[in-house]
């Protein structure tokens, strides 16, 4: 294991509330917390689900807060810090140890002689985290009660409790809707007695979130208690899902799992035959890759891709998807996510411009970036370089060669060729002052008076096809130009 912490971690809080993990599920929504257990930022949840993917994302389950009785014993598995800094409980105390098993963020506890396991995972394209509890050994029966927190809120923000959310006991668990016309949610547990409860949890402190200089306290609603009762290798899954009938069959969704996984690993084997004398940490490095891949559907692209920027709190980013690309789709081995990355981004091209970013409310994509749809340019080269696919580049030469056209005449915020800087792009002319958050992301945005583009700007644009850059034999555009105003040619 690349990621495996003992008692010297996850004994000590300060150490084990530093360490976090990060779940996906392959459609913006992610399942995120601390090795200690306890929140420490507002995205921090077991299942913040991408409502209108891959945005839309909102916080249904906070956390589950766990006991086990075994033989006398009464012990804490979950830790929470208070608003006043008290801990309590403290589970982190009998934590032996945590793993990531893949992608799979795995605890052992020990007390006496038992050992308990909890894991964590998410359905590939479905908002439905997986939490399977085993019994690794014991002496005898260990009995489990599941305290499960709910919430209903846009990732970015917190909640203030007090109000009255609707839960309805349902076959093997609990139904919830937050208010009229939420997207309602499920907590259910094959094998477990569900105690229906509405108690609001207040001031549960958030540090990270304080370290940021924003509020740091929330209240989470407690929507139901789980109970059950293990005998030595057995397990019990609760299933977490905004989905209108999830699987509950626990050993089948994590073999699911693993076959996502093992696809993942393998793709990027057969694309880079160097790959099966990588370290291990290439490995890791290869799965965490694929946590960036999201679905973006469109009404005439429904196998629509992209790439999230970032987590916890970025979706897609036109700019970071294009740089990112070659590295997080071709290197391994996924050239046909690729192209469709490619394709669904040519839907958003508008005036020959990429977005810059597409809204969490899903509201329409902003067109203030000065150097996306040059990045757009470079991560097509790249892909051919890759693949050879001609056809890929036939079917979005339109695309290209009107992004051309509106860069050589100009387009929003001033930017364009400027004529008398033989073909570079406009300096002064570029219009910083109103560009404001359209200029490249390594420029200088406060307190500068700079005219001059961000360096790799121009560079973009003297790399363009057209200036020293062929465009693929057989692509429909120009052998060799060198111009920077001869124009390409329209495909055959």
């Amino acid at each position: 294991m690349i990621v495996d912490f003992g008692r010297d971690v996850t004994g000590r809080l300060a150490a084990a509330e530093s360490k976090e993990w990060l779940c996906t599920n392959g459609i913006g929504g992610f399942a995120s917390g601390t090795v200690a257990g306890l929140l420490t930022r507002r995205y921090h949840g077991l299942l913040v689900a991408a409502l209108a993917p891959p945005v839309g994302r909102t916080l249904l389950v906070s956390k589950l807060d766990e006991r086990a009785h075994y033989e006398g014993l009464d012990r804490p598995l979950c830790t929470n810090r208070w608003a006043d800094g008290t801990i309590d409980p403290a589970g982190h105390h009998d934590l032996e140890r945590f793993v990531l098993d893949g992608t799979m963020p795995v605890w052992t506890w020990s007390w006496a002689d038992a050992l308990l396991d909890k894991r964590v995972w998410m359905e590939p394209g479905a908002n439905t985290t997986y939490v399977q509890y085993s019994v690794v050994r014991a002496g005898g029966p260990v009995a489990l009660e599941i305290v499960a927190l709910v919430n209903y809120r846009d990732y970015h923000g917190t909640t203030h409790g007090g109000w009255t959310m609707m839960l309805e006991r349902v076959s093997g668990g609990v139904r919830v809707e937050a208010f009229p016309r939420a997207r309602p949610f499920v907590i259910l547990a094959d094998g477990a007695d569900v105690t229906v409860e509405h108690e609001w949890c207040y001031g549960f402190d958030l540090a990270r979130e304080r370290e940021r200089g924003l509020p740091a306290s929330e209240d989470h609603l407690r929507a139901a208690t789980l109970r059950a009762t293990l005998a030595p290798g057995r397990s019990l899954t609760v299933t977490l899902s905004a989905e209108l009938a999830p699987s509950t069959a626990g050993e089948a969704a994590r073999r699911r799992r693993r076959r996502h996984e093992t696809d993942v690993i393998a793709r990027w084997k057969r694309a880079q035959p160097e790959a099966r004398r990588a370290p291990a940490a290439v490995r890791q490095l290869v799965l965490a890759a694929d946590q960036f891949v999201a679905h973006r559907p469109l009404r005439d692209v429904p196998d629509g891709v992209t790439l999230i920027a970032g987590y916890h709190w970025f979706g897609d980013w036109g700019r970071d998807t294009m740089i990112s690309l070659p590295g997080l789709a071709l290197v391994t081995g996924r050239a046909e996510t690729a192209r469709r990355i490619l394709t669904t981004f040519a839907r958003f091209v508008d005036r020959g411009m990429l977005p810059n970013r597409f809204p969490d409310a899903g509201e329409a994509p902003e067109y203030n970036t000065a150097d996306a749809a040059l990045w757009y340019f470079e991560a097509i080269r790249a892909y051919h370089e890759a693949t050879a696919d001609t056809g890929a580049v036939k079917e979005l030469f339109p695309v290209l060669e009107s992004t051309l056209d509106f860069h050589r005449r100009g387009t929003r915020f001033g930017i364009g060729e400027d004529p008398n800087s033989r073909g570079w792009m406009r300096r002064s002319a570029i219009g910083w002052s109103r560009l404001g958050s359209a200029r490249p992301w390594r420029s200088t945005r406060c307190g500068s008076t700079r005219s001059r583009p961000w360096p790799p700007l121009p560079a973009l644009w003297a790399g363009r096809p057209g200036r020293g850059r062929r465009w693929p034999s057989g692509s429909g555009g120009t052998s060799g130009a060198s111009g920077a105003s001869r124009p390409a040619t329209a495909p055959t």
